[in-house]
């Protein structure tokens, strides 16, 4: 017997049991696809799910089949994150891949031929959470080390090590989750509205715009802090923007995931967050339905909440009366990620599916009708 295994509080005993058990008797629920680790980071993209997991790799998978169709092996840790970008800047064919590490690395593939294009040393620590702005082609990075990092994705510099082009250190704890949106100056201009989530609970808001003043040429994306949330009071474990509302889920005794509204492009309004969703475990993973491309708060107006094993569904048609509907059970342990998954049909018609990621090594499928009805 390990040494770790030597010593086991009576919880900790009952705790494993009552997995081993669900683990039985929901081993065929959602139809699950094992995989060789934890999943970290997941993205849908057509019928195939992208993930990072913690054996070092990251893979493509048939959400229809359960077969891995392409494995990327490469990092020397655990593939926290992942994005993609254009080949072609502004072309929208998002075919090459960006993953992040442990390993502190941040990695660029070819999806066609599987091939690392480009390696950097990214930052000090592991890097845990990646966000590209396409039409700036800007990757935005966020640590361990508690920086966040901006990086050039021009065509000319997809080769060899990123160039750095910026960076923020303003948190005091390492970063988890990072969100953002576009928006313009008087003057017509883009410049972006960055949202950065940390370990200790803290959102920052920052206002990012590009200097073209650098003495070396090479454009220097500058961060101005415009408002600061302190709301939860532990570790932010994601954050979700879209049509005006920031949602984020913390982890402590009461979890809470919160709607925000940002305030104006110039940041003279402190807006309060609506009333908090409360609940007796952790919220890992925070889905709103509504903010999907193609889907909207008439027709889907739900958020799913990932707490402990189960999945939590709520009607969210009025932000300030959050209803409860339901919990779903299937995994055996903590839900960390849910992502929409409009699944094609035969048809032309597209179904729609929620995919969850759990510390039980699977991705399960969920159609929402069932989840919700």
């Amino acid at each position: 017997m390990s040494a770790e295994n030597l010593l086991r509080s009576e919880a900790e005993l009952k705790l494993d049991l009552a997995r081993t058990q669900k683990a039985e008797r929901y081993k065929d629920v959602g139809d699950p696809i094992s995989l060789p680790g934890v999943p970290i980071d997941i993205k849908i993209r057509g019928d195939y799910a992208w993930v990072a997991v913690s054996s070092h790799t990251a893979r493509k998978v048939d959400l229809k089949t359960g077969k891995t169709v392409q494995l990327y092996k490469g990092h020397l840790g655990p593939v926290t994150s992942l994005a993609f970008c254009d080949r072609v800047p502004g072309s929208g064919d998002e075919s090459l891949l960006i993953t992040g590490s442990w390993d502190k690395t941040i990695k660029i593939w070819d999806t066609d031929t599987k091939e690392v294009i480009s390696s950097t040393l990214a930052h000090t620590d592991f890097v845990k959470t990646l966000l590209v702005v396409p039409s700036l082609k800007l990757l935005v990075s966020g640590s361990s080390d508690k920086s966040i990092r901006f990086w050039d994705l021009s065509s000319s510099h997809l080769q060899g090590e990123l160039p750095a082009v910026g960076s923020i250190s303003a948190h005091s704890r390492p970063i988890e989750s990072l969100a953002a949106y576009l928006d313009a100056t008087d003057a017509g201009v883009p410049h972006l509205v960055l949202f950065t989530a940390d370990t200790m609970g803290v959102i920052k808001v920052w206002e990012v715009v590009k200097d073209a003043s650098a003495e070396d040429c090479r454009p220097i994306w500058r961060g101005t802090l415009r408002d600061e949330w302190t709301d939860h009071r532990t570790r932010i474990n994601e954050i979700v923007y879209g049509d005006g509302h920031l949602w984020s889920g913390k982890s402590a005794k009461k979890h809470d995931p919160k709607l925000r509204v940002p305030p104006t492009v110039f940041f003279l309004l402190k807006l309060k967050p609506n009333p908090p969703i409360t609940h007796s475990t952790a919220f890992r993973a925070v889905l709103p339905i509504y903010l999907h491309p193609g889907l909207d708060l008439d027709t889907s107006p739900y958020l799913l909440a990932g707490s402990a094993d189960c999945i939590r569904v709520y009607d969210t048609s009025s932000p300030d009366e959050v209803e409860f509907i339901k919990e779903v059970e299937g995994h055996w342990h903590d839900v960390t990620h849910l992502r929409v998954w409009l699944q094609n049909s035969v048809d032309g018609t597209r179904d729609l599916w929620v995919i969850s990621g759990s510390l039980d090594g699977t991705l399960r499928k969920w159609r929402l009708s069932g989840a919700a009805d």
